[in-house]
């Protein structure tokens, strides 16, 4: 006999938790193939070293596993693990810019990448908060 989990829906009009790990999930993947395929231009025109992009890249490869198993088991421990992981990222973007020399461009796409991950931690963490994996 199995039983039913009852995870509460989000209210009409917000983004359940599922809906924006998942998101976060496509994003890294995208990001991550990205990085990988493209860190040699990558690296010239937005003046951080290749192989930061590189392994930058492949780091984020398994965090999308991560989150894609958190959405689909409304794992409250992996959603957690996520949220921290966002943390961790922007804490290293930030470091990123102000411990190399990006260009002008670079310095752009650091920030802006870390303030989408900021805006998708916030989501998570008002999901998480709420409940509303459904």
């Amino acid at each position: 006999m199995s039983q039913a989990v009852l995870r509460p829906a989000a209210p009409a009009g917000a983004l359940s938790l599922a809906r924006v790990l998942t998101f976060d999930a496509i994003t890294g993947v995208v990001m991550g193939v990205a990085l990988l395929a493209l860190a040699q231009p990558l690296a010239a025109w937005l003046g951080l070293p290749q192989a930061l992009l590189w392994w930058a890249g492949l780091v984020l490869l398994p965090c999308t596993v991560v989150m894609v198993l958190a959405a689909r088991r409304s794992s409250r421990a992996l959603a957690t693990l996520v949220i921290a992981g966002n943390v961790g990222w922007v804490l290293a973007s930030l470091a990123v810019a102000l411990l190399l020399e990006p260009t002008a461009l670079g310095l752009a796409f650091v920030l802006g990448q870390a303030a989408a991950v900021v805006v998708l931690a916030a989501l998570e963490w008002s999901g998480l908060r709420a409940g509303h994996f459904g």
